[in-house]
């Protein structure tokens, strides 16, 4: 019987040749070696499917796929989990870069904390070492007081499959479906905090997140998945405290809104200097 791997790496590529080269073999020189790397296409119209599909010859590891139509990012993404056979779940971008003690110190830390339901590569706390284990409420409070867990990107997590599929993987919701997801798990598992810098996030201009409509619906997204999960039954917060938070959420966008109006202004002003 065929050994599976405990980690299952999943990378969904969409018109990302100028990239995807770099973020494979970034994850073919991690330290740690017990992986399968599973590349899902979804149809791309340059050579993005051709270039992952050569690594197939390379590495025994690597499992190439390619949709009959196009899903969107986090239906893919589901996509990519379905075909996961690992212990472990690790999203990567195709135009991202792991380094090489990446999946070492993520798989480290799940192993030492069973019940985790997902590792964070958070940011770093002053006041003790990683890693940390936070309850639902502890992770909840964190996000809006302190840290903004829930803000991060797949590629900032290690997720146990059990969990993920218990949960139901991503809702599939537009730019915000890693939010959303981070909201539920915490709701259902305890959060595991590791250390940053595991990772590189490439920013670039062919990206959803630099464009318009990211720049005009990603706050009212936000707010949306907020609601939501605070009006859920299990929310482990009580009615007091998300009413201290709604209420500090409030003033930061109120303070938001007077830095863009200062900002407007300064901008008009400056025309006429």
């Amino acid at each position: 019987m065929e050994k599976t791997p405990v980690v299952s790496v999943l990378m969904t590529a969409y018109n990302r040749q100028e990239f995807i080269k770099e973020a494979i073999e970034s994850v073919l020189r991690s330290w740690y070696l017990d992986f399968e790397l599973i590349i899902v296409d979804d149809c791309s119209n340059d050579n993005t499917y051709a270039i992952a599909k050569s690594y197939e010859q390379i590495d025994s590891r690597v499992r190439v796929y390619q949709n009959d139509k196009n899903l969107g990012d986090y239906p893919n993404r589901n996509r990519a989990a379905s075909y996961a056979t690992g212990k472990y779940i690790k999203y990567l971008d195709s135009d991202d870069i792991m380094y090489p003690h990446c999946l070492q110190v993520m798989v480290a830390g799940m192993e030492q904390f069973p019940e985790a339901g997902y590792a964070l590569s958070a940011k770093g706390d002053p006041n003790c070492p990683y890693p940390v284990l936070l309850s639902s409420k502890e992770a909840y409070l964190e996000h809006f007081y302190t840290y903004g867990h829930f803000d991060r990107a797949p590629g900032s997590v290690i997720i146990r499959k059990n969990a993920f599929d218990k949960v139901g993987g991503f809702s599939g919701e537009r730019m915000i479906g890693d939010t959303d997801l981070w909201f539920k798990m915490s709701m259902y598992f305890p959060t595991l905090k590791v250390f940053s810098e595991l990772y590189w996030a490439r920013t670039h201009s062919n990206q959803e997140q630099q464009s318009s409509y990211a720049q005009q619906q990603y706050r009212s997204l936000r707010e949306a998945v907020v609601e939501k999960y605070f009006n859920d039954v299990n929310c482990p917060l009580t009615t007091e405290e998300k009413r201290q938070i709604n209420k500090m959420l409030k003033k930061r966008l109120h303070r938001i809104h007077f830095l863009l109006f200062i900002t407007h202004i300064y901008k008009f002003l400056k025309r006429f200097k």
